[in-house]
């Protein structure tokens, strides 16, 4: 009987395990993709073949080709890099601006607080996808673009997240002793603070970057991503809206390629709360 109970209770840290570690794996392989694209893909991404137009899956071509032509596994391959470095700079650029709006408004409180706070909650009224269609549409249809809609749409929640986390810590007595001490309010928040509140930020942020690959490609969908004749994936499925019922697969291939990003940072984002908060796994 108690190694049954051992066992029970062990399960849920290798269930915890068994999530991180398959999201770094296929984030390690997405990684490889997006630096070696160009050395591994089978063809030129860009190179068009007309006579090859809206070719099916074959042994040429695996993943068959598009409407002009192009092997689609290698746009696949070499758009990894343009889906997964937007995703990323999104993410950190939303991270710095969160963790320092979401810090000052928690630690310093006071009309400092009630002003980032109801710029945050004005922004959080907008659902994501449209706050990042209005920035995306003044921005502009490039990479460009599409981070600073994705970073913009990200910093609020983000914001809002820290601040709570910053209030907590505020109260505790080693921030009081700190305070005593003389020490500075930037050398405390820098130094005790924000590496408390470590934990919860990058789980956050790990979750956000699978959303950040959803929001990106809605809006190459759309066409205000990254233009053809650059193999990002939503634009990819944008190019072949037309062709879904005489060739189904020029939407299936980035469909799933999107799937196992965002999968991936779900699975990894989803290993990481449960290893450093064992709580959430009851």
């Amino acid at each position: 009987m108690p190694e049954a109970v051992v066992r029970s209770r062990r399960r849920p840290a290798r269930q915890a395990n068994l999530f991180l570690w398959l999201g770094a794996g296929l984030l390690t392989a997405f990684v490889v993709l997006a630096v070696l694209g160009e050395q591994i893909a089978p063809y030129d991404p860009t190179a068009q073949d007309l006579f090859a137009m809206l070719e099916g899956p074959t042994a040429v071509h695996l993943l068959g080709t598009d409407n002009v032509g192009r092997d689609i596994l290698s746009r696949i391959i070499v758009g990894t890099r343009f889906t997964l470095s937007i995703a990323l700079a999104s993410v950190f650029f939303a991270g710095i601006g969160g963790i320092a709006l979401g810090s000052v408004a928690g630690y310093f409180g006071g009309m400092t607080d009630r002003i980032v706070t109801g710029i945050i909650d004005l922004l959080l009224t907008v659902p994501n996808i449209v706050l990042a269609i209005a920035i995306a549409s003044v921005a502009g249809s490039s990479a460009t673009g599409l981070t600073i809609a994705i970073t913009a749409s990200f910093i609020p929640p983000l914001a809002r997240l820290v601040r709570g986390r910053v209030i907590e810590l505020r109260e505790e007595d080693f921030i009081a002793a700190a305070v005593t001490v003389g020490m500075g309010h930037g050398r405390i928040l820098l130094r005790h603070i924000l590496p408390n509140a470590a934990t919860v930020i990058v789980i956050e942020l790990s979750l956000n970057a699978g959303q950040a690959v959803l929001i990106g490609s809605a809006l190459g969908f759309l066409g205000l991503g990254v233009q053809p004749p650059a193999p990002e994936w939503g634009t990819m499925l944008g190019a072949s809206r037309e062709y879904l019922i005489v060739a189904p697969h020029l939407v299936i291939a980035p469909g799933i390629a999107i799937s196992l990003l965002v999968l991936a940072f779900n699975a990894f984002g989803d290993g990481l709360r449960d290893v450093f908060d064992p709580a959430s796994r009851n």
